[in-house]
């Protein structure tokens, strides 16, 4: 049999098993296995990791693990200072666009608040995100690490925390996203870009105190949801002043 010694740096500790966290992992193996193959193995998702090396030199996702080898594996933003690189991933497009999946969607509302495109059904099952990330080039945010770990995936985070709020804030320090915020852009209920509307041509949809007190006003393109400077317009502008709040210390 063969083996291999591996660690894992960062907050891929977050993923192992207590015992093995910030120390040499003597792994024996039998069979030929890739390196990825080999991380996901100690349930790291592979979307997670940023920088790979056997015995110093960078190495892809697709190298095979061999005897005796020393593996290091560093996470995303991890700051390190990599003497050589190997791209693990093709690069996004921006802006960054994103989708959820089933159990996220209070996640989805707020990332739609700030600005930002993110697809969210409760119909969605796991393999129609993974395919629908996968053909449109977007970043799979979840709890679902077995999600993460399908090979057609190549961007994704999972997400430590399982409120929404704390969950938003994870994404946007994540991905450098606070300068990026655009508030009342986007519909919170379908994804959809807000756009103003004329009051005489939505007056007969509206509540009589609404008609009589608001002049202004955005509707959706795709669901026609209608949107003014209600009471709870303010929440929503608190809330976002919340978000913004908590900008990463190297942004300020």
């Amino acid at each position: 049999m063969a083996q291999v010694r591996l660690r894992f740096h960062g907050v891929l500790n977050d993923f192992i098993t207590p015992v093995l966290r910030g120390v040499d992992i003597v792994h024996v193996f039998e069979r030929k296995a890739s390196v990825k193959d080999m991380i996901e193995s100690f349930h790291v998702p592979h979307t997670e990791v940023e920088w790979i090396s056997a015995q110093g030199i960078a190495i892809d996702f697709e190298h095979i693990v061999a005897d005796r080898e020393v593996i290091d594996i560093y996470p995303v933003a991890s700051g390190g200072n990599f003497p050589d690189t190997v791209q693990l991933r093709p690069a996004l497009a921006l802006p960054l666009t994103f989708i959820v999946d089933s159990n996220l969607g209070r996640l989805a509302r707020y990332m739609r608040l700030l600005g930002f495109d993110c697809l969210y059904s409760n119909r969605f099952d796991d393999g129609e995100v993974a395919e629908i990330a996968r053909d449109q080039q977007r970043i799979i945010l979840t709890r679902d690490r077995a999600l993460l770990q399908r090979k057609m995936i190549t961007h994704g985070y999972y997400l430590r925390s399982d409120a929404p709020k704390l969950q938003t804030i994870e994404v946007l320090r994540r991905y450098d996203l606070f300068s990026s915020i655009k508030p009342f852009v986007r519909c919170t209920h379908c994804n959809g870009i807000l756009c103003e509307v004329a009051k005489q041509s939505i007056e007969h949809r509206l509540e009589p105190l609404t008609r009589e007190y608001f002049d202004t006003f955005l509707m959706c393109e795709t669901c026609h949801q209608i949107y003014w400077e209600g009471s709870h317009c303010i929440r929503m502008e608190h809330l976002v002043e919340v978000f913004r709040a908590n900008i990463s210390e190297s942004e300020k």
